[in-house]
C-alpha cells in the first residue's frame, strides 16, 4: 500500500471514530434530556441545538469514506464489478471517477458555504450562540476525504491485476 493510501486510511479511521462518538453523544444527550425532564423537570438546554447542528451531521458524514473503503455502502450495480480487458478497466475507473466528480463538487460548494460562514462569523442564536462555520465544516471535510478515496481506488491496481501479476 502506498504512503498516500496509508495516510488516507488513517484519516478515514479517525473520521469514523468521530462519527461513532457523535452517535454516542446523540444517544447520551437525548437520554439525559429525557431523564432530567422526567425526574427533575429540567431539560438539557443545549441538547437540541448541539444534536441538530453538530452531532447529526457528523454521524451522517464522517464515516462515508471508511464505509466505502470497507465495502459497506449501498450500491446500485448494473454492470459486474470486474470485467476483463481494457473496457473492464475503463468501466471500473468510470464507476469511481463519476462519483468522485460529484463529491468533489459537493466538497467545493459546501466548502464555499462553510468558509463564508467562518469569515462572516455566522452564528445560530440559542441557549448558546453556536458558530455555524464549525457546524458546516464536517460536510466538505468528509466529502473531500471520500473524493480522495474514490480517486485513489480508481488508480490503484485492480484486485484482478495484482493476482495475475503474482502468478
Amino acid at each position: 500500500m502506498s504512503v498516500f493510501g496509508k495516510i488516507l486510511g488513517k484519516t478515514e479511521d479517525i473520521l469514523h471514530i468521530g462519527g461513532c462518538l457523535s452517535l454516542l453523544g446523540v444517544a447520551a444527550f437525548i437520554n439525559a434530556d429525557i431523564l432530567l425532564r422526567l425526574l427533575f423537570s429540567r431539560p438539557v438546554q443545549i441538547q437540541f441545538e448541539l444534536t441538530e447542528l453538530y452531532l447529526m451531521p457528523a454521524l451522517a458524514m464522517m464515516s462515508l469514506s471508511r464505509v466505502f473503503r470497507d465495502g459497506g455502502h449501498l450500491a446500485l450495480e448494473f454492470v459486474p464489478e470486474y470485467l476483463p480487458g481494457f473496457i473492464g478497466a475503463a468501466i471500473a475507473k468510470l464507476r469511481l471517477l463519476l462519483p468522485a466528480a460529484f463529491f468533489a463538487a459537493v466538497t467545493f460548494m459546501s466548502g464555499k458555504f462553510c468558509l463564508r460562514a467562518l469569515t462572516h462569523g455566522d452564528v445560530q442564536y440559542g441557549v448558546i450562540d453556536w458558530p455555524l462555520g464549525l457546524a458546516y465544516a464536517v460536510v466538505p471535510l468528509s466529502c473531500c476525504v471520500l473524493t480522495l478515496r474514490l480517486i485513489h481506488d480508481a488508480f490503484a491496481p485492480r484486485e484482478s491485476e495484482t493476482t495475475n501479476n503474482q502468478h
